[in-house]
């Protein structure tokens, strides 16, 4: 991936790991006891909106925290701070939790190679004592390519029984045209939601064509919505239509 311009595209669960901290990089007794990207949850981008998330890393010392300098970093591309700062909260007399929010332009990106590789989050830590630690890896997660999916169920009405056809279009977003481009050969499950309930059931799988169409015929045999669902892959997110009421006479 390349970038038009650090500052301007990244302005960081997701697979999130932490990793421990190589004694080459600590002087006493501070470490990381947790790092937290998005809430814990899914990061995907689209291809052009600006996106900001919070990053979040705990850390211990016996002395107390002094300070914390945190970066999100993609290897040989991006590396910065947090847009605002950082804000500290002591958790305790030993341990302090530091946050802080990225914003990441995909309009800035040249390509898709930051949904293929891991993004890091670099900690600086230093305790009141004078003890530090120093983590190029605190933690890895990962930035997806965001899905789309629609939906759409004929003839409607329709009678019990009878045949009905639910068609669709995945597509996912291209960090190289700045558009929503189809994908397809991927496995995305029909879903049915009855009237008066409020959880979906898979009904069958289809793999999707070309340009990332959809399409499968069922039997009628209930008011309800129909879904497509795509529960993601390693660099794309999930994704879930927008259910399509059919009414069965």
């Amino acid at each position: 991936m390349r970038i038009r311009s650090l500052a301007a595209a990244l302005t960081g669960a997701l697979a999130l790991s932490v990793l421990a901290v190589p004694a080459a990089h600590a002087d006493g007794d501070t470490t990381i006891t947790d790092v937290v990207v998005n809430g814990g949850a899914e990061l995907a981008l689209g291809p052009t909106a600006p996106k900001t998330f919070r990053v979040s890393v705990t850390a211990r010392d016996n002395s107390g925290i002094r300070e914390m300098n945190l970066h999100v970093r993609l290897p040989s591309y991006i590396y910065r701070a947090s847009d605002r700062g950082l804000t500290c909260t002591a958790v305790s007399a030993t341990t302090t939790t530091c946050s802080g929010s990225w914003t990441v332009d995909t309009s800035n990106f040249y390509g898709n190679g930051p949904a293929d590789d891991p993004w890091y989050i670099e900690a600086y830590v230093y305790g009141k004592d004078g003890d530090w630690l120093s983590a190029d890896k605190a933690a890895t997660f990962t930035v997806r390519r965001q899905a789309k999916l629609t939906a759409n169920a004929s003839p409607e009405p329709v009678r019990k029984n009878a045949t009905l056809t639910v068609t669709g279009k995945l597509t996912r977003a291209n960090w190289e045209t700045h558009k929503y481009g189809g994908y397809s050969g991927r496995k995305a499950k029909l879903q049915f939601r009855k009237a008066g309930t409020s959880t979906y059931t898979t009904v069958k799988t289809v793999t999707s064509g070309s340009g990332g169409t959809l399409k499968t015929t069922v039997r009628a045999t209930a008011d309800g919505y129909w879904r497509w669902y795509f529960p993601g892959d390693t660099t794309t997110s999930t994704a879930g239509a927008t259910g399509d009421y059919i009414d069965v006479r």
